[in-house]
């Protein structure tokens, strides 16, 4: 049984060695490997993730994060030469977005910056934690000139340059705005799926736009004093449908991904039924929590002490995923973003 205390961060701590943070996706996608864990019989099977069809059956609803990563790293020059790194948040409306800059003393409100001859930006006020919310002058169509000014914002772990931008994505990625892969879903392929599907597996879209929740660490010790900054979620009237169908029925809903996970428990209530609706969510989950919609999880391996790894550990409670996690550090599984995947059944 889960022990009821106050965690502190240091309660989700595990070593790992450097070598072990993957620098590059696996090539083909689904040729990565895969853990799964089983709760009931406490079991560790090594897969390939192009087998996790031996784990799904006919019925099961695969809940799939559709949200699509921009190119939101960008460097602008201040009016005095000084080079400002400048990462997408949030759009506000048209021009304006909230970002976060690095270093934050030059975005000063009132403070102009040149990102290339078609972008430009002004300052224009600084949030109560720190971002800058900023308004962009351009010349054309904002997309068209992100796509040349901005790079994919890979996580500061990742030192190897990404050949393939497309590859910080998902194969079903639709909607623009995130600043972060929803990274469980890169092991999936359209061949995949297909097969998926052809089994009888219900895959259904929900949206997350991941924000800058996945890039701040915890800092507080007691981790309940940690604030999760808020991302926009829409969850469609058919997606929400075939979810309350699958929970009416007694058939499993499978999350891909934190994010969808932090998406179906935001709108769930507490039989486990979803509602269509869209809005803003700072959902933190930690043990002793218990899912109320989320029956599996499929997972990449997270960072020690974040809130990635606290939200795992609801499925199985805390000393378990990290004897799991132990495992997997033995084994030589590839972590984080572009690491290995594991099946928490």
């Amino acid at each position: 049984m889960e022990e009821k205390v106050q965690y502190r961060k240091s309660d989700f701590y595990y070593d790992l060695p450097e070598e072990l943070i993957a620098q590059t996706p696996a090539e083909p996608r689904d040729s990565s490997r895969l853990l799964v864990y089983n709760r009931e019989t406490k079991t560790i099977e090594d897969r390939i993730f192009r087998e996790i069809g031996d784990y799904l059956r006919a019925g099961d609803v695969l809940v799939v994060n559709n949200t699509k990563v921009i190119p939101a790293r960008m460097y602008a020059l201040t009016e005095h030469g000084g080079l400002v790194e400048v990462l997408l948040l949030r759009r506000y409306d048209l021009n304006t977005w909230e970002v976060l800059m690095r270093p934050g003393k030059k975005g000063k409100p009132g403070v102009c910056m040149k990102v290339n001859d078609r972008l430009s930006l002004t300052v224009k006020d600084v949030t109560p934690s720190g971002e800058r919310v900023v308004e962009f002058s351009y010349d054309g169509v904002f997309e068209e000139i992100l796509s040349e000014a901005g790079t994919m914002p890979l996580p500061p772990y990742i030192k190897e340059k990404l050949a393939d931008q497309s590859r910080y994505n998902t194969v079903y990625s639709k909607v623009d705005g995130s600043a972060a892969a929803p990274t469980a879903g890169l092991h999936f392929t359209e061949e995949l799926l297909g097969k998926l599907r052809e089994k009888g597996v219900e895959i259904v879209e929900i949206l997350l736009h991941v924000g800058l929740g996945t890039f701040r660490p915890v800092k507080e010790d007691i981790i309940t004093d940690h604030k999760m900054h808020t991302e926009f979620y829409r969850v469609s009237e058919s997606a929400a449908e075939s979810i309350n169908r699958a929970k009416r029925e007694g058939r499993r809903v499978i999350a891909v991904g934190t994010t969808s996970v932090r998406t179906l428990e935001s709108v769930a209530d507490e039989k486990g039924f979803v509602r269509a609706c869209s809005g803003e969510t700072d959902i933190f989950l930690y043990p002793p929590y218990k899912m109320k919609c989320v029956d599996a999880l499929i997972t990449n391996f997270h960072l020690p002490e974040s809130t990635l790894i606290m939200l795992v550990a609801c499925m199985t409670g805390r000393e378990e995923i990290l004897d799991v996690y132990q495992y997997a550090v033995e084994k030589k599984y590839r972590f984080f973003s572009f690491g290995d995947a594991m099946f928490i059944l």
